[in-house]
């Protein structure tokens, strides 16, 4: 027997207006795999409710009839339904205070739960994303930031021009203005005092790669992180371009003994054994975009020392933003100590006294921390990650949750994002068990 498939709204986040699965592609599974797909009502979302129901699917208040629920994030403990199977990223995994309500409500109802974030091939690469979506969104919103940043310093840029993400009603349309903020700094140059403008990217991954697809819209010029001293020692620069530094593993962290070749594999078994040298770079930035990925057993990036050394001087240091992409709370780039939204998405890091204020004004790099960044481009975001969700769910309509868990017929990627089989914590989650009562 086939499982009915239910699309919830997303009632997490105001703007939220993204959808897991597009109309076309509910039309694709109905017609192709004979799926029985339900979408809940909602007047937030990018798509209507009468894009969905002209596609076949049934339009409903509720989807207490739904076996499969699926979703983008977080919900409301009070909304999940007993026994049912969701779908959805739960950010649960790391222990994170506040989804422990949502998850031992998950447990207490017998829920099954697959975290998209867990969904990975055989080698452990995540399957199911919207990296890519992060960096777009987020090198928009990080120029628009220096925009603002600069012009409260009364220093003019044609990135003053450059609005958020979200408030274009493209992709396109933001893109467009980039090209025009490159325009004027290829024919006019930037304003004395700017030039060397220098963006730093830490990662190389589908999160840097959205974010270096943004930058390549103004006039770049790539350097390698190791010459970038150079550059700035031999004047040999131009006002009519931005340099782009992309650093790699090699170029963030050193061997706290050897002094031979760096060897990435070791440094990722033996994360113990190296620190940061990403320190030694920051001055020349006037723009860092965090972009890798980081768990605590790694070398903090950018630490709070390290900026406040930049930031006592008489002079400002040439460092206006950081976009942590990545968001990581007290992670790897020690001045994200706190998340923000799109309605209010930076906030000044006072390095001396470790304290924060909103807007973009105080001694300190603007931090822009957005968690939910792929939101502000619904539209294309929702067309990304249907395309690859969209794969998964007829083997997961197929699959029998009647069965014990080694025997319920999901495929091994699906099996592994299985964090909870009828509120029970599988095998490779066991873990977890702490986190609830």
């Amino acid at each position: 027997m086939t499982l009915r498939i239910g699309l919830r709204r997303e009632e997490k986040i105001l703007r939220e207006k993204r959808a897991p699965l597009i109309p076309s592609h509910v039309r694709e599974l109905i017609a192709s795999h004979g799926l029985d797909i339900g979408v809940q009502s909602s007047s937030g979302r990018i798509f209507g409710d009468e894009d969905y129901r002209r596609e076949g699917a049934g339009v409903e208040d509720n989807l207490s009839d739904c076996d499969i629920i699926i979703g983008l994030k977080e919900i409301p403990p009070s909304q999940i339904l007993p026994g049912k199977v969701y779908l959805f990223f739960s950010h649960t995994a790391k222990g994170q205070p506040q989804n422990m309500p949502m998850l031992q409500r998950l447990v207490d109802q017998g829920c099954t739960l697959i975290d998209y974030e867990k969904i990975v091939d055989s080698q452990g690469r995540r399957m199911v994303f919207f990296g890519k979506q992060a960096g777009l969104a987020g090198m928009i919103d990080s120029l628009w930031a220096l925009g603002q940043r600069l012009r409260l310093e009364g220093i003019p840029s044609p990135f003053s021009r450059i609005r958020q993400a979200l408030r274009y009603e493209s992709l396109v349309a933001a893109k467009e203005a980039v090209e025009k903020a490159g325009w004027d700094i290829k024919n006019k140059g930037l304003a004395p005092g700017l030039a060397p403008l220098v963006c730093g990217i830490t990662g190389y991954g589908h999160t840097s790669q959205g974010a270096q697809e943004i930058l390549e819209l103004l006039p770049v010029e790539r350097i390698k992180p190791l010459d970038l001293a150079g550059l700035f020692k031999m004047k040999n620069y131009s006002a009519s371009r931005i340099y782009l530094a992309v650093f790699k593993e090699e170029d963030m962290v050193e061997s706290r003994k050897s002094s031979g070749p760096f060897a990435v594999q070791d440094y990722y078994d033996h994360p113990e054994r190296y620190r940061s040298r990403l320190s030694r770079s920051l001055p020349y930035l006037t723009l860092l975009i965090n972009c890798i990925f980081w768990s605590p057993q790694y070398p903090k990036f950018v630490t709070r020392a390290a900026l406040e050394k930049m930031y006592s001087g008489p002079k400002p240091p040439r460092l206006k933003v950081i976009g942590d992409i990545s968001c990581d709370i007290n992670g790897s780039i020690e001045s994200t100590v706190k998340p923000t939204h799109p309605q209010n998405p930076v906030y000044v890091f006072d390095p001396k006294r470790g304290k924060t204020h909103d807007g973009f004004k105080g001694r300190g790099p603007v931090v822009l921390a957005v968690y939910n960044l792929p939101a502000e481009i619904p539209l294309e975001s929702s067309v990304y990650f249907s395309q690859i969700l969209k794969d998964f769910v007829p083997a997961l309509a197929a699959a029998d949750f009647g069965r014990d868990f080694e025997n319920c017929r999901l495929p091994e990627p699906l099996r592994k994002a299985v964090i909870l089989f009828k509120g029970r914590f599988t095998p490779d989650y066991l873990y977890m068990r702490s986190f609830v009562r």
